[in-house]
């Protein structure tokens, strides 16, 4: 069963001149992507910085402005503007990408955690406390924290309060926006076995957004490729890397470092290969209808953007 079905979605930002601050332009930092994720599963968006992949993101949860599209999070349209706002926040967080700006360095990590609860349910001073304790101690922190500050924790630690600040409600779908990228290597792959954990142990289900196909690979169930607002590839994690069809995620799975050294210089030889194919002629396989620019089926789970027959190159 798909907990959340974003159909066609499109944000676009108007570009404003003149004296009379006229739209005349628009950026489509989104424009026409489409894709569910199944309850309890991690479904991942990638791609390189300005690929709008954040945008979804932040589209999904309501922190940017939609254009078009439909977004249905647990069987309800959240774009209507008849849909219960209140739930949807309760039911739907965010881990931000950097833990250094996201909590505020002003309050005591108590009331940090505590703010999602003080907003949605009435607790006791004692029950905040309780609940304030067991969320600590989920994300594997003392309770003894509660009376500090963000600037005494790590990289690691800090994200690990913003994620029992987006666990507190109980939420059945978390974004990730990049929770691990601001991170140290060694401290990426405690968070990120920590975020499965707790998936295992709340049931959770995880939009995983990221520029790191090598993370990605080892976190998510399926995934979509982004470029310039759009996908080039969508499908299983296995599908994706064992049958790369677009020269766009070609280049992406040849820039993840082999840790073998006796495979390094082949790896480099495939990525010069692959990148100067990118580089002399790659596709502008889109049209202005969003879904309309051409799709084939790999498979019934594997979807690539056409590129034959095209002759418009970036």
């Amino acid at each position: 069963m798909s907990i959340l079905e974003v159909t066609n979605l499109k944000i676009h930002f108007p570009i404003k001149t003149g004296l009379f601050n006229r739209t005349v332009n628009h950026i489509k930092a989104v424009d026409g992507v489409s894709f569910q994720i199944e309850q309890g599963k991690t479904y991942g968006l990638v791609g390189e910085s300005g690929s709008g992949k954040s945008t979804i993101g932040r589209g999904v949860i309501g922190l940017e402005k939609i254009t078009s599209g439909k977004v249905i999070f647990n069987g309800v349209d959240i774009t209507s503007k008849n849909s219960n706002r209140k739930e949807i926040r309760k039911n739907l967080q965010m881990i931000f990408q950097d833990p250094y700006s996201s909590l505020n360095p002003r309050k005591r990590i108590l009331d940090i955690i505590a703010e999602p609860l003080r907003n949605f349910e009435k607790l006791t001073k004692k029950e905040e406390i309780k609940r304030v304790e067991e969320l600590l101690e989920l994300v594997g922190l003392s309770k003894e924290n509660m009376m500090k500050y963000p600037h005494q924790f790590s990289g690691g630690q800090r994200q690990r309060i913003g994620v029992a600040r987006a666990i507190a409600l109980k939420p059945k779908l978390i974004i990730a926006d990049e929770p691990v990228s601001a991170l140290d290597v060694s401290v990426q792959a405690q968070v990120l076995n920590f975020l499965q954990d707790i998936q295992k142990e709340l049931g959770l289900t995880y939009l995983f957004i990221s520029h790191d196909l090598g993370i990605v690979k080892h976190f998510c169930d399926e995934i979509s490729i982004m470029y310039k607002g759009r996908y080039v590839e969508q499908g299983t994690i296995e599908e994706i890397f064992n049958n790369p069809q677009h020269i766009y995620t070609k280049r992406l799975i040849s820039a993840i470092p082999d840790m073998n050294p006796s495979n390094r210089d082949k790896q480099f030889r495939l990525r010069k290969k692959v990148q100067q194919e990118f580089d002399q002629r790659y596709h502008d396989y889109f049209d202005s209808e969003g879904l309309a620019y051409g799709l084939k089926s790999v498979s019934e789970t594997h979807l690539v953007a056409l590129q034959e027959d095209v002759e418009k190159v970036w």
